[in-house]
């Protein structure tokens, strides 16, 4: 009896061509955030 192997490791990320884009995009993204509440929280200081 045979147990077929999954194929993960040849699956395309989606939207992007390689998961290293979606790791920028998330620290860039995240980076936005901690601007954005600096400078909101300087606003109303």
């Amino acid at each position: 009896m045979q147990i077929k192997q999954d194929n993960k490791a040849e699956e395309k990320v989606p939207l992007f061509p390689k998961w290293s884009w979606w790791y920028w995009l998330v620290i860039g993204f995240l980076g936005l955030q901690i601007l954005l509440f600096y400078f909101f929280t300087k606003h109303f200081a």
